[in-house]
Formats: C-alpha cells, structure tokens, sequence
C-alpha cells in the first residue's frame, strides 16, 4: 500500500510560478515511477509529466514542455512539479501518481497504481 499527499497548489497570476510537492508513504513507491497528471472541469484526466525511479527519464506533455520541471528526492520519498510562466489553460486539478511496476514512467494514467487526492491549481487575473 502507498499514500500521496500532494500540495503547494493556489491561485496566481498569468505568467507565474508555483511549485507542486507529493509526498509518498509505504514501500513500494521507493522503487515506483512517479507522474503528475491534471484534470480541468469538463475534460478528460492528461499527463503532465513523468520521472522514472533513478531521477532520470524525464518526459512532458507538449503543452508544459520548457515551462514545467519535475523533479524527485527518493529519499524523502517525494516528487515536485516546478511551474513557470504559467497559463490560464494551465488550470487544473493536479494529481501526483507512482507506478511500482515502472522504473521508467508512462503517459497513461491506468498504468498508475497509487493516486493522490489532487491540489487546485488556478491561474488567472
């Protein structure tokens, strides 16, 4: 079994900055791939971005690529979304995810096991 509590979600300005922290309980996510995905009312839950379990295997969605830096620190068991210059379409739930059966991560939310409760991003003037 395996716990996510993401935060550090909230309202800011186009153009801003925010920086998305889980953090992850139980064994298996030691050796889990870890991916953040967001879901805005109305739409379809999407990948945001993945990091496999040795901090490498870095992959982004299009729409975040240059903007968005996903980082992890195994042994606080916790993963971070760094967000710059962001948007209004950048508007979302977002929700870390860990896979214990990938060391190297997937774009698809059904290949993720374990899921976070989700922290509200808003991005707006």
């Amino acid at each position: 079994q395996a716990q996510l509590v993401e935060s550090g979600g909230g309202w800011v300005q186009p153009g801003g900055s925010l920086r998305l922290s889980c953090v992850a309980s139980g064994r298996r996510v030691s050796s889990a791939s870890m991916g953040w995905f967001r879901q805005a009312p109305g739409k379809e839950r999407e990948f945001v971005a993945t990091i496999g379990v040795s901090g490498s295997n870095l992959h982004y969605a299009g729409s975040v690529e240059g903007r968005f830096t996903i980082s992890r620190d195994n042994a606080k068991k916790a993963v971070y979304l760094q967000m710059n210059s962001l948007k209004p379409e950048d508007t979302a739930v977002y929700y870390c995810a860990a896979d214990p059966l990938s060391r190297y991560g997937s774009r698809w939310p059904s290949d993720y096991e374990y899921w976070g409760q989700g922290t509200q991003v808003t991005v707006s003037s």
